[in-house]
């Protein structure tokens, strides 16, 4: 079977390895894509599949100079067009490899559409976790996760009883700066920020990795994915990115390992975590005393206590944090504030919010754009 493929966010890291996967898949006919603003792209990834019918931008000024440039495609541009070409392209797999809150109305409008989505965007489960599983509980499409960890998870559950899970853990490198104390936090650079020791990544997950935000997203990703309760889902770090998770059964111990690169987890997500074996070839039992593990610690990376916050009170909890985040992030890269200033505005925003248990769209958009004007706010009035 030939299934009919978009990608939202083509040029960014996941959507850009992607399309080097699907070189070895010969099932797949990618139909659609996001760009965003990285035009200057387009004319080489339309040389290499021109099968490509439906293109949406961020920008107007993009969308108006490229119907013309390009007459026998099809143009999208802005929010509302993303989810245009998701309704329009016909596609039945979904990759959602956008950054950011963007993410999640595509993924919530791709499985009312009963269509299958390879999910690398956070955001989606970590905003909008319980109106996803809604949906996939209702028989509303499939998820299949394309996040390294995730993917290692499943793998390392594949074939298992779930009852007899004692705990998964996911791995983490530690980051940059996994030895730094508070003094030396307050002199880190943007490019420090951004060199991750064993990833390549875009800029927004890089700085994630950095404050630890990112696992704190993967441990709610976690909660939603696998139904574990928290306290049998656990962190470790690996400094060599060489274990990407594992997981802990009663009767032994099963890892998957490999060089860290997401080119694999890509493939499992195209391939819908098809396995020809008894077990995937990169999961090791009992082998866990080979590595060097490495506990990570709540008292250096505090932002990991918002995992528990998010996961135990649920609501728009998760939406608030992301928000708050999103701006942070986008403002250290910017240079408005430090680095150590994410973490202060983070437990400032969240001390002070009055959450709410609504979850439908409407209310986390609104959510979203508050707490985001919050966030500015504070940013404007702080001396850097």
């Amino acid at each position: 079977m030939i299934y009919k493929l978009c990608i939202l966010g083509v040029t960014g890291s996941i959507g850009s390895q992607t399309l080097l996967a699907l070189k070895t898949f010969n099932n797949y006919d990618l139909k659609a894509i996001s760009i965003g603003n990285q035009i200057d792209k387009l004319d080489n990834i339309l040389n290499s599949f021109p099968s490509i019918d439906f293109i949406c931008v961020k920008n107007k000024t993009d969308f108006l100079f490229l119907k013309k440039k390009y007459i026998n495609k099809k143009f999208f541009y802005g929010d509302k067009g993303l989810i245009k070409l998701i309704k329009k392209s016909s596609s039945d797999v979904f990759v959602n490899a956008l950054v950011g809150y963007v993410g999640l109305l595509p993924s919530i409008s791709i499985l009312k559409m009963n269509k299958t989505l390879l999910l690398a965007n956070k955001e989606s489960l970590v905003v909008g976790g319980e109106i996803i599983n809604k949906l996939l509980d209702t028989k509303h499409g499939k998820l299949y996760p394309i996040d390294s960890e995730h993917v290692a998870i499943s793998k390392c559950l594949y074939n298992m009883k779930k009852e007899n899970v004692k705990k998964i853990v996911i791995t983490a490198s530690g980051g940059p700066f996994f030895n730094y104390d508070k003094k030396e936090l307050n002199k880190v650079t943007l490019k420090e920020a951004l060199t991750h020791p064993t990833w390549s990544m875009g800029r927004k997950i890089s700085i994630d990795s950095a404050t630890m935000m990112n696992k704190t997203f993967e441990i709610i990703e976690a909660y939603y994915l696998f139904d574990f309760p928290l306290n049998k889902i656990d962190t470790i770090v690996d400094r060599k990115s060489y274990v990407h998770s594992y997981v802990i059964f009663k009767n032994e111990t099963r890892l998957q390992v490999g060089n860290p690169t997401m080119i694999e987890p890509i493939k499992y997500a195209l391939s819908f975590g098809y396995c020809k074996e008894e077990k995937f070839d990169d999961v090791e039992i009992n082998t866990i005393a080979n590595y060097k593990l490495l506990p990570l610690s709540k008292k250096q990376f505090p932002l990991l206590n918002y995992a528990d916050l998010v996961i135990k009170n649920k609501g728009n909890y998760g939406c608030v944090l992301n928000a708050v985040n999103e701006v942070c992030v986008q403002a250290f890269i910017e240079g408005k504030i430090h680095f150590i200033d994410i973490e202060k505005i983070i437990d400032k925003v969240m001390s002070s919010y009055h959450f709410s248990s609504n979850i439908n769209i409407l209310a986390l958009n609104f959510t979203n754009k508050k707490v985001r004007r919050i966030t500015n706010k504070i940013i404007r009035n702080m001396v850097v």
